[in-house]
């Protein structure tokens, strides 16, 4: 019998088979009490505890409502179409600053075998309009460095001091020198939204699927995790279909891309500053895809380019992702076919023949944040992504920090970065160096060996080490140390080192 002050119940709890209903009624008749017994439940809410969150750290500008705060929404507008939007407008960016050495170990008056020391500086300012969560304007601007284009030749000059000579579009240049490389034309430029929620009044029922996204402009594309391609500022325009049904799998996105102008091919085993190659009258087209099965997410692209004069190519690329227990796994293979042949020949950049085969593996180290990881690839022949940056390295960033370009002056990646005729990996440590992981070091091995002779200094069978830590300072500041030591077969040793200053706004 359970008694109350309001009332009584009497279940005859004979047997296991109803203790679970005795149960359930004593904790009814407990809740129903209203004394102050300490066991129930308060009908109260609790209040948030804010003092143990992180401050928000807003953005440089903002107008409208506040980027990822609390408060009340403004009141929206209606359109015409149905849309109901409420514009907000948000400036922010990233300022990076590096001091650094690179020596390729060479000799002579060769720019691509000197020494280069340097203090340079990036700048990636962006404007956000945002309309509604699916719409919005984006541009972006870097004024502290400038594209240098000269007989097709893209170059990246950075805004800062030239401590030692090093190669630019004109030659070598001896002597400390300061750098001004200033520009206002915008690198991002590009609207995106989202066709049925832009017109809702066309489908009130939701039964037409008009669910499309599409982007026009000049805008960053990142193919097969930047093997594939690998740009900050494509001109082009993509139709994209999210949360198809696929068989055996959950969703699937599609996208649509077409791109008409500013199309950078790629430089082949040169250190950063050596310009790569702007394709005239180019333009692509192709397919972008993702599913998520089970045990694996799968990326596939496909991809038709034309160069001009320099021939036309069919790119396309397989990518999957998977987890094997505490096992991270990554395999992508991507190929290039010159449709009219190979135009590469004695050429730093052309449409060529090849594929580049890569594996990626990581593990947890038990009882800790820690990771190590093991990379490699294969390129066979020579492949080329249908569009990469001049300051964006090779395909090969993603084998480790051997061969990953910083994007940041002349400080190249010391084993090089383009898979030609050659094959290689990496095996690394990471570790955080504090509960928050806030700062970490990265300890790392390397090498790579040529399937064929090699053409340029950075083709030559290497092996060597390399080193990075990071401190984040406060919300908005990062601290990068790097330094790497490598051995050439024919070249002698290599070395290098940079310290870079990162502010987040």
């Amino acid at each position: 019998m359970l008694r109350n002050k309001s009332f009584e119940i009497i279940f005859p709890c004979r047997g296991l088979e109803i203790a679970f209903l005795c149960s359930l009624a004593a904790v009814g008749s407990v809740q129903a009490d209203d004394t102050n017994d300490t066991a129930r439940f308060s009908d109260k809410p609790a209040p948030l505890a804010t003092n143990t969150f992180y401050q928000r750290p807003p953005p440089l500008i903002e107008f409208g409502d506040h980027f990822l705060s609390t408060g009340n929404l403004q009141k929206g507008i209606t359109l015409p179409t149905g849309e109901v939007i409420s514009p907000n407008f948000w400036i922010f960016g990233t300022l990076r600053s590096a001091v650094d050495t690179f020596d390729t170990g060479g000799t002579g008056p060769d720019a691509a075998k000197s020494r280069t020391s340097e203090w340079v500086n990036r700048l990636d300012l962006y404007g956000n309009l945002q309309f509604t969560p699916t719409e919005r304007l984006l541009v972006g601007f870097r004024p502290l460095d400038r594209q240098y284009i000269q007989n097709g030749e893209v170059s990246d000059i950075f805004t800062g001091y030239r401590i030692e000579p090093l190669h630019t579009p004109g030659g070598i240049v001896k002597g400390q020198q300061t750098v001004e490389a200033f520009g206002a034309t915008p690198r991002t430029l590009f609207f995106e939204g989202e066709f049925g929620e832009m017109f809702p009044r066309l489908d009130q029922h939701d039964k037409l699927s008009l669910d499309y996204g599409f982007s026009f402009g000049r805008q960053p594309l990142n193919l097969e995790d930047g093997l594939l391609a690998n740009s900050y500022d494509v001109d082009m325009f993509t139709v994209t279909r999210t949360s198809l049904q696929v068989p055996g799998g959950s969703t699937m996105r599609i996208s649509a891309i077409g791109a008409w102008s500013d199309i950078q091919g790629q430089n082949y085993n040169m250190p950063a500053g050596i310009p790569t190659y702007n394709y005239a009258n180019a333009h692509f087209f192709g397919i972008d895809s993702s599913a998520d099965f089970p045990r694996s997410t799968i990326d596939a692209n496909v991809l038709y380019g034309t160069s001009g004069s320099h021939g036309d190519g069919v790119y396309a690329g397989l990518g999957a992702i998977q987890r094997f227990g505490k096992l991270n796994t990554t395999f992508r293979a991507v190929t290039s076919v010159a449709v009219d042949g190979d135009t590469s020949t004695n050429a730093p950049s052309r449409v060529a023949t090849g594929t580049l085969l890569l594996s990626e593996f990581s593990y947890p180290m038990p009882g800790s944040k820690d990771f190590v990881y093991m990379d490699a690839y294969w390129g066979i022949d020579r492949f080329t992504s249908i569009v990469r940056d001049s300051d964006a390295g090779g395909p090969l960033g993603n084998v480790g920090i051997l061969t990953a370009a910083v994007g940041l002056g002349n400080y190249a990646a010391p084993l090089g970065d383009q898979p030609e005729h050659s094959a290689g990996g990496a095996i690394g440590y990471q570790m955080f160096l504090d509960a928050r992981r806030r700062e970490q070091l990265i300890f790392e091995i390397g090498g790579r060996a040529q399937t064929e002779t090699p053409k340029y200094l950075r083709q030559e069978p290497a092996e060597g080490v390399g080193i990075q830590y990071q401190q984040a300072i406060g919300q908005r500041f990062i601290l990068i140390l790097g330094g790497f030591a490598v051995n050439r077969a024919d070249e002698g040793g290599s070395f290098g080192g940079r310290m870079e200053w990162v502010t987040k706004f």
